[in-house]
Parts: structure tokens; C-alpha cells; sequence
């Protein structure tokens, strides 16, 4: 069983990062040219480490599979990021946005971590600003605030809808700076493939150029994973198609921890399926239910002559509209965090009031527009709109827009400490790449937050407390035997995958995967189907294993090898995932059993049992994974039945 020590520092819930930063131990500019660290990702947490690393002076090596850093998938995000300034004066505080956060992740989230996280969200707007990043401002100049899902104040700071853009620019033009200077060696089209260690240290990465198939190995004194969530193990998601978790998956078989890994987030506001041929879903930013309000028809005659394409939305009564978030939920209305709303309309279309092809509610701006007027709303979403008109072949402005929850973000990752350390030394892990700050459902604008806090306040510090015990610690060759053993084994399942020359395309088993884990460990779980899940994927594996066709050669480009490798860590991920949730017989956040739930239909915990983090442990190909425990001890906050009515 692995020893786990969440390092949390001593003293007071406000001061343990003051006391943290006060007493670590620190590297001298001379030593840090001795030392090399490898960021793998360019989206916000990886850009913003490698940027801070090469301006404090280390030798860093960032790694993409992306032809620029820029198309990191942090580029999508839309909304906007959180941070305790209260420039709308309405209440808010650093306390309030932690609370808030432990609370919308329904107190399963490290105290620590989380109170951290909203020290520094402030500091981390200051630095945007500065970059230029150009956030919204009001007519006087000062900066704009919206509001998102589970907060009663407005904290949330955007650029129309395409802030992860902007926000990515601003740490792209940091880093390219370092790039420009020498600290910062760009390696892009290039995927990590797997994870160096030696003597218990991560000491370096093999990665696949993706243009050329060569397979390179890099030493470095420290390696950091920034690459992201594994949302796509469910084949249909809103992440990008390129979006993987297999760097995560490298790190669990060399012994990592991997920390909650049924935590994913449905998000409320997607444009829904639309036929089996397709790839990927396109999020609606959170931010439209500042001014759209989500109903479906009262009637369900009206419900199913919609669907018969005989009614219109626009031609049923404002009587006869169901505003259930405002029903249900007075306090926060269309605000109530993601994991609440989305229930609340798959519940509304499970019971027959679905619009479209049943599985869509609508989100409707007609009262905005009344109030504010056309042009408002332009100005605040209008790129949005656009995108939505885009897609769907009709105008926002004059009919509601349809809407159906999906797969967007995941909560669970690698286990980390205080420092972002996994439990292999040296090995850090960052934004979605990390389970620390989010617990069972992640609140909006606050994934663009926990990425650049991570990279530009938390890590500068604490990986420097590692390398400072590694100044006299020489690069090591490449030739050393753990790095030629670590290719080889790379090659031995490239090698093995080709071998395997089936009849069934990659994406067809992906699609077949997908539509398991949708079914089973999605929105609504029960131990039944969490059982029969396990079952379909270990068959799924198997068809995979034996039946997966993959053309060309490992040699040169081969997009279908790279996506088979990846498909093989999503089954992997799938099983974790349906094994964890079949553990956790409570429900929180985003994980919903069935058997578990109040009167009202809420999630129910069972904080007297399932107040830990559950940590999987590797334990080989045909094992089941074994689970240990960090205990979550609340000292500060009362766990409470979350309440948002």
C-alpha cells in the first residue's frame, strides 16, 4: 500500500501557503541553470509553469502535440475565470470564493488546496491584466464581472465568450519570451509516450514525434504533466478530439496514484447529439444563464407536438413554461452549479417534457432582450450566438436555443500533495491533469483559475523546494538503462498494436466505449449497471485487443496509431472510472447513484464513509486496481447537505 502524505503545512487555514512560501527551501540563480524540468502541455497550467520556471532561470523542455502552444485545448473555454476581487462591492471575499468552491464540489476537495487556490486567484488577474489580456470592462474602464453557477455574487471575469483564448494568448506570449531568451526549448508534434524512472525519481520522458514516428528520449531533474482531463474517454464530449488521458496513464502504471477518477462533469448548456455520425459536442458557455432562462413546456402534449415538429417554442404561453432551475431552486434559479442543473433536465426529460429529439430542454434570451434590448445581448454573447446559429441553422435571438447536459471536464487525475507532487518524487502534475482542487463537481470559471494559479503561483514554489536537494545532481545521459528499457517498451506495443490487423476501426470501438460509459457511469449510476459495465468494457478491451485495424506503419505519420494508443489508456480509464464509482455508494457532485439520493431527488452523501479521496493504485494488465484512502479532515467548514434553494 502506498504511503500518502498530502503535506499539508501547519497553522492556520489562512496562513499555511504564507508559511509554506516563508520556510521552503529555495535554489540560487547560478544552481538553477544546472537543473532541467519537462513541462509536458502548452494549454494555461503547462504554458504558465514553463513561462515561470524559464524566467526564474531553470532550463526547461515544453512539450505539445499540437503544431503551436496556441492550440492548446484551454483555447476553448469560454465563459470566463473566477477570482475574489469584489469589484461589484456585492459581499465577496477570499473566504467566500474557497466556501463557495468546497461547497460546489461537494466537500470532497482538499481544505488546503482549495483555500490556496482563491488566495491567489487575484494575483493571477493582476497578471493577466498586465499581459494585456483584454478583459471586458465596464463604460468607466474598470473591469467587468458576470456571474456563474453556484455563487450568489459576481466574480467572474471574462472577454466576451472566448476568455480561454485570450487568457491562453497571455501565458503564449510569456513563454515564447523564455522561448526567445533560450530557457524555454519548444518540442512541438510531439506526444509523450512514456514516464523515465530512476531509483524511484522521475528522471524523464520518451516521446513520439508525431511527424517523423522517431522516438526521442529527454532527461530532466523534474517532470511536471500539465495535458488535461480524460473526458474523451467517452468518445463524445466537448473536449477537442485530440484531448487524451494517456499521459495520465503513464504516470498511474509506473506507480502514480490515480485520485478519483469517477469525478467527470456533465455540463448543463451543450448543444445536444444530433445523429450517430458524430465526432465531438459543442459547449454553450455557463455564462449564458446569466440572462437565459432554461424551461421546458408544462404540458406534455405540448412536449411531444414540439417534438412531432407541429408547435413551436415561441408559440407556447409563458403559463404553460416550466422554469424548473427558478421552481425548483429560488435562491440561485438558472445559477445552481452544473451537476444540479444537469440532473434537473435530464429528470425533465426522463419524464417526457424533452424538446427536440426528446433529450434537450431550452434556454431562452427573449427575456434579456426585452429588458436590455438586442443589441446587450450581441455585445455580450454575440459570438456565441453566432457559433450556435452556426451549427444548428437557427437564430438565437428569435427562437430558444436547445440544450442538453454533456461530458465537459474531469474532476478526478492524478493524486497530488500540497506541492502538486504525485507520490513518485519528482513527478508534478497540474491543471486538469490533477485531482486537488475541484472534489465531485467543478464549479464554472474556475478550471481557467486552478490552470494559472497552479503554473504561475504554486509551482515556481513548489518544485523549487524539490530541486533545491537536486543541485548536485549531474544531467544524466539518455543511454542510462532505465531510459533504453522505457523505448523499448514503447516500441514492443507500437509493435504489438500493428500486429494485431483486424476488421474494426479504431473510432468504431471508441464510439462502442463511449456509448458503455454514457450508459453506465454517466449521469445517473447504480450498482447493477455499474457491474454490467465492467463486464462490457473488459469486452470492449478485448475486441480492441483483437480485432482493431490499424493501417500504415509506426514509422512517419500514423494518426490512426496515435489514436489506438490513446484508445487503449481510455479503456484502461473507463475501467478505473466504473470501478470507482461502483466503490463510492454515496452520491456527490457529479457522481450520482441512483440507490443514493434525498427525498427531492438530491445528491445524498454518506460523509461517516466516503469522506476520503479514493487513490488507485496500478497493479498490473489483468488485475483489478487497488484502492487506498486520504482521509479529507475538515477543520474550518461543516460539511453540509448542499443547499441551493
Amino acid at each position: 500500500m502506498s504511503v500518502i502524505n498530502s503535506k499539508i503545512p501547519e497553522g492556520p487555514l489562512a496562513q499555511k501557503w504564507t508559511n509554506y512560501k516563508n520556510h521552503q527551501k529555495l535554489v540560487n540563480p547560478s544552481n538553477k541553470r544546472k537543473l532541467d524540468v519537462i513541462i509536458v502541455g502548452t494549454g494555461l497550467a503547462g504554458a504558465s509553469a514553463a513561462a515561470s520556471l524559464g524566467e526564474m532561470g531553470f532550463n526547461v523542455k515544453n512539450f505539445t502535440i499540437q503544431d503551436s502552444p496556441r492550440r492548446a485545448h484551454s483555447i476553448a473555454a469560454q465563459g470566463g475565470i473566477n477570482a475574489a476581487k469584489n469589484y461589484p462591492n456585492d459581499g465577496d471575499s477570499v473566504y467566500r470564493l474557497f466556501y463557495d468552491t468546497i461547497k460546489g464540489g461537494d466537500y470532497r476537495a482538499r481544505e488546503a488546496n482549495v483555500y490556496r487556490l482563491a488566495e491567489v486567484s487575484n494575483s493571477i488577474i493582476d497578471q493577466c491584466v498586465a499581459q494585456g489580456v483584454p478583459f471586458a470592462r465596464e463604460y468607466g474602464g474598470l473591469l467587468d464581472n458576470r456571474s456563474f453557477g453556484g455563487a450568489q455574487v459576481s466574480r467572474t471575469f471574462y472577454a466576451k465568450g472566448q476568455t480561454g483564448q485570450q487568457l491562453l494568448l497571455g501565458a503564449y506570449q510569456a513563454l515564447m519570451r523564455q522561448v526567445n531568451k533560450g530557457s524555454v526549448t519548444m518540442y512541438t508534434r510531439n506526444e509523450l509516450v512514456e514516464i523515465v524512472v530512476v531509483d524511484g525519481k522521475a528522471r524523464g520522458i520518451i516521446t513520439r514525434d508525431l511527424v517523423t514516428g522517431e522516438l526521442q528520449r529527454h532527461f530532466g531533474h523534474a517532470v511536471v504533466l500539465a495535458t488535461g482531463g480524460y473526458g474523451n474517454t467517452f468518445f463524445l464530449s466537448t473536449n477537442a478530439m485530440g484531448s487524451n488521458g494517456s499521459a495520465a496513464v503513464k504516470a498511474y502504471h509506473k506507480g502514480a496514484l490515480f485520485a478519483n477518477p469517477c469525478m467527470a462533469q456533465i455540463h448543463p448548456t451543450c448543444i445536444p447529439v444530433h445523429g450517430e455520425f458524430q465526432s465531438k459536442l459543442t459547449l454553450m458557455s455557463e455564462s449564458l444563464r446569466n440572462d437565459g432562462r432554461i424551461w421546458v413546456p408544462k404540458k406534455k402534449e405540448d412536449a411531444e407536438a414540439i417534438r412531432a415538429g407541429k408547435l413551436k417554442p415561441t408559440q407556447i404561453a409563458e403559463d404553460d413554461r416550466d422554469y424548473y432551475l427558478e421552481r425548483r431552486y429560488p435562491a440561485f434559479g438558472n445559477l445552481v452549479p452544473r451537476d444540479v442543473a444537469s440532473r434537473a433536465a435530464k429528470e425533465r426529460c426522463d419524464a417526457g417534457f424533452g424538446v427536440g429529439t426528446g433529450l434537450a430542454v431550452y434556454l431562452d434570451f427573449k427575456s434579456a432582450i426585452d429588458r436590455l434590448g438586442r443589441d446587450a445581448i450581441e455585445a455580450r454573447y454575440g459570438n456565441l450566438f453566432q457559433m450556435y446559429e452556426k451549427i444548428v441553422d437557427e437564430n438565437p435571438y428569435e427562437t430558444p436555443m436547445m440544450i442538453y447536459p454533456a461530458i465537459h471536464y474531469t474532476m478526478g487525475g492524478l493524486w497530488v500533495d500540497y506541492e502538486l507532487q504525485t507520490n513518485i518524487p519528482g513527478l508534478f502534475a497540474a491543471g486538469e491533469a490533477n485531482f486537488s482542487d475541484h472534489g465531485a463537481n467543478r464549479l464554472g470559471a474556475s478550471a481557467l483559475m486552478q490552470g494559472l494559479a497552479d503554473g504561475y503561483f504554486v509551482l515556481p514554489y513548489t518544485i523549487q523546494n524539490y530541486l533545491a536537494d537536486d543541485i548536485r545532481t549531474p544531467r544524466m545521459t539518455t543511454e542510462e538503462k532505465e531510459f533504453v528499457e522505457a523505448e523499448k517498451s514503447v516500441k514492443d506495443r507500437f509493435e504489438k498494436l500493428l500486429s494485431i490487423k483486424g476488421n474494426r476501426s479504431v473510432d468504431s470501438i471508441h464510439k462502442e466505449l463511449g456509448l458503455v460509459m454514457w450508459d453506465f457511469v454517466g449521469m445517473a449510476r447504480n450498482k447493477e449497471g455499474l457491474q454490467g459495465a465492467i463486464e462490457k468494457i473488459a469486452k470492449v478491451k478485448k475486441e480492441f485487443w483483437t480485432n482493431v485495424r490499424i493501417p500504415g506503419n509506426k514509422e512517419g505519420m500514423n494518426i490512426e496509431l496515435e489514436k489506438a494508443s490513446r484508445l487503449a489508456d481510455f479503456i484502461e480509464i473507463g475501467e478505473l472510472m466504473a470501478h470507482d464509482a461502483l466503490n463510492r455508494e454515496e452520491s456527490c457532485g457529479g457522481h450520482f447513484r441512483e440507490e443514493y439520493q434525498t427525498g427531492e431527488g438530491e445528491a445524498l452523501r454518506q460523509d461517516d464513509k466516503f469522506a476520503y479521496v479514493s487513490c488507485w493504485e496500478y497493479q498490473g494488465t489483468e488485475k483489478e486496481p487497488k484502492m487506498d484512502k486520504e482521509d479529507l479532515v475538515y477543520e474550518y467548514v461543516e460539511m453540509l447537505q448542499r443547499n441551493y434553494k
